[in-house]
């Protein structure tokens, strides 16, 4: 039997179509309390803002 996994915006109860959604991390200053973790649809995410983050890592070589 097959199963087929839905995923659900915590924000609105909207479902997140295959290939779309964001997960919204929210790190507190006080460690202790640790990570909680959103679902979210690209709209909602779009949205909430925030800021832009450079993506870590090597930078590609350059094409010549």
């Amino acid at each position: 039997m097959a199963r087929k996994t839905v995923l659900v915006s915590d924000l609105s109860g909207d479902e997140i179509p295959e290939g779309k959604g964001a997960t919204i991390r929210i790190t507190y200053r006080d460690a202790r309390k640790g990570v909680r973790e959103l679902d979210v649809t690209d709209d909602e995410a779009e949205k909430l803002g925030g800021r832009q983050v450079a993506r870590r890592g090597r930078r590609p070589k350059s094409a010549q």
